[in-house]
């Protein structure tokens, strides 16, 4: 590790990288525990942290990576493209599960499909000069766009909202706001996101429907994502996508207030006075969050704003606790395990999507019901993991946490070896 990492950071990073992997593995998704799933609707679950987590860690290591505030022609193309590349990455998953080769099945094609993921995965995370970045992450851009809205039947119906989509987006945003404004710039900034997407979603009535409404199918965000995604969004709802393009908006305002925090990070401030400021930061946004939720409902689907001020509080609180506890009181036992998930998680977004895939094309006769088949990742779980426990959510779970542990034993090797995989 270099000596300017804040390795709390990296800590924060990892813990955030290493439940998302959780969360998103169960060995079932029909018996898994409340706390690991999203909420319902509104509300809040350990789960709903994980997303902005990310965004506001990101945002936070902006100002750590760029403290000079140096902007030119070369340093707006190099942001510009890592949020192309995260972008790119990020659709490819989407894409993965749909990718047809003349016509092949079964493993042959998933070793099709792994191979251009390499392919992919090596254009978009390669370490390449920044030109042959920026063409080859354009690309991949309009190659997806041409397959999405081409015509092509495999593709008509491909999801192109994501996780890493947003974050590119929030990234590519708020480095230019740091770069370019003052911090008073930023905060008018953010009030202005939180105050008029509150407006936005209260006030003005979705096209065809009489009164405003924050329910699922009805609300103003879910009438844009279908309006302007139709076809493109989140397979499970059709009409709606948790990722979609007017919570994309509130979801900058997650990664200016991590903005702040990694500028008061640079600050001359003794250690223990910052920690002392998020602290206080994290508490007071907290409680404005729960303020505003009795009028506009927390909710992470639609990120609404008192969403965002509940989960950049909780973040700043944990990191000011983090900070304290190993950049102030030297105090870093223990935190091995999610160092080492911290400072290679690109590798672990683009794998982990695409690794559960592979292994449900990989299917065989039921060792139960000889006449039905059951893929790999069923097969691995339903009898390798299930009969052993008396509670399937347990089960479900366990699964989950090995899978973790599998992954912690290759970022350690990474780690050791000091490679890091970056877009």
């Amino acid at each position: 590790m270099t000596k300017d990492r804040l390795i709390s950071l990296d800590v924060f990073r990892g813990l955030t990288i290493l439940l998302m992997t959780i969360v998103n593995n169960p060995g079932s998704w029909s018996t898994v525990y409340p706390p690991l799933l999203h909420s319902e609707w509104h509300g809040c679950t350990p789960t709903d942290l994980v997303f902005p987590f990310f965004i506001f860690i990101m945002g936070a290591a902006i100002p750590l990576a760029m403290p000079t505030k140096t902007y030119d022609e070369t340093t707006f193309n190099k942001i510009l493209t890592r949020s192309l590349r995260m972008f790119c990455l990020g659709i490819f998953f989407n894409f993965f599960g749909k990718i047809q080769l003349f016509g092949l099945e079964g493993i042959p094609l998933m070793i099709g499909r792994l191979a251009i993921a390499a392919a992919v995965g090596y254009a978009l995370m390669g370490n390449f000069n920044a030109k042959t970045k920026t063409i080859l992450a354009l690309s991949i851009l309009v190659i997806y766009l041409i397959l999405a809205y081409g015509d092509f039947e495999d593709y008509e119906i491909v999801r192109l909202p994501g996780v890493l989509q947003r974050i590119g987006i929030v990234y590519f945003v708020a480095s230019l706001l740091y770069l370019k404004t003052s911090q008073r710039t930023q905060l008018l900034v953010t009030i202005a996101i939180l105050l008029g997407y509150w407006a936005i979603m209260t006030l003005i009535t979705a096209p065809g429907f009489e009164i405003t409404n924050l329910e699922k199918e009805t609300n103003l965000a879910a009438w844009v994502d279908n309006l302007l995604l139709k076809g493109h969004m989140w397979e499970a709802t059709k009409t709606w996508d948790p990722e979609g393009i007017l919570s994309t908006i509130p979801s900058i305002a997650t990664g200016i207030i991590g903005l702040f925090v990694g500028q008061l990070l640079n600050n001359p401030l003794s250690k223990l006075e910052k920690a002392k400021k998020m602290a206080i930061s994290g508490i007071a946004l907290t409680i404005l969050a729960l303020l505003w939720n009795i009028v506009f409902p927390i909710n992470k689907s639609l990120w609404t704003s008192s969403y965002v001020l509940l989960t950049a509080g909780l973040g700043t609180f944990i990191f000011s606790f983090l900070y304290y506890c190993i950049d102030i009181s030297d105090y870093k036992k223990g935190t091995k395990l999610f160092l080492i998930w911290g400072v290679n998680p690109m590798i672990v977004f683009f794998l982990s999507e695409i690794i559960p895939q592979a292994m449900i094309m990989v299917s065989f006769p039921n060792p139960s019901t000889p006449d039905e088949k059951i893929n790999l990742l069923n097969y691995l779980y339903t009898f390798g993991i299930h009969p052993y426990f008396d509670n399937p959510m347990t089960a479900s779970l366990v699964f989950a946490l090995l899978y973790a542990g599998l992954w912690s034993l290759l970022l350690a090797y990474f780690y050791k070896k000091k490679m890091y995989f970056k877009v």
